[in-house]
């Protein structure tokens, strides 16, 4: 059984990620983050606890992200009980208009603390398209059942 009124409640705290990100907020972006929270991006840099998170996005939004804003599609979310959920998403920077495809694939860790969700672990990672089909293809085992 799905249960839609805490799967609303996650996915909601993603868009309000999104929305922070759009305004170049990085407070309000560092505050859906639990005090010590694990944040991974693409590149392999690793971020730990709200105030690191936040820090960073602030010369982010100054600089490399600078008007730019996140487009992501919530992929699954699973709950671990009644205070922990896993999202899985795709998820890209973008400037301007949304691209067709996402390029990459985030996994988010929640927790509920005092009745509000927040993010305790992220993790980004760039999908090499190619790479995956190439694997494959000569390896067809590893296609995850649900690609088939």
């Amino acid at each position: 059984m799905i249960d839609t009124d805490r799967t609303a409640a996650v996915t909601a705290v993603i868009d309000s990620l999104a929305e922070a990100w759009g305004r170049g907020d990085a407070d309000a972006y560092g505050a859906h983050f639990t005090e010590d929270a694990t944040y991974v991006t693409f590149v392999g840099t690793r971020y730990q606890g709200r105030q690191d998170i936040a820090d960073s996005h602030r010369a982010l939004f100054a600089t490399f992200l600078k008007g730019t804003g996140l487009a992501h599609e919530v992929l699954d979310v699973r709950f671990l009980g009644t205070d922990v959920a896993v999202l899985t998403s795709r998820g890209d920077t973008v400037k301007g208009k949304r691209p067709k495809k996402l390029t990459k694939v985030q996994t988010y860790t929640l927790v509920r603390e005092d009745g509000r969700w927040l993010v305790a672990a992220f993790h980004n990672t760039q999908h090499k398209a190619l790479m995956e089909g190439i694997s494959f293809r000569f390896a067809p085992q590893t296609k995850p059942k649900a690609q088939q």
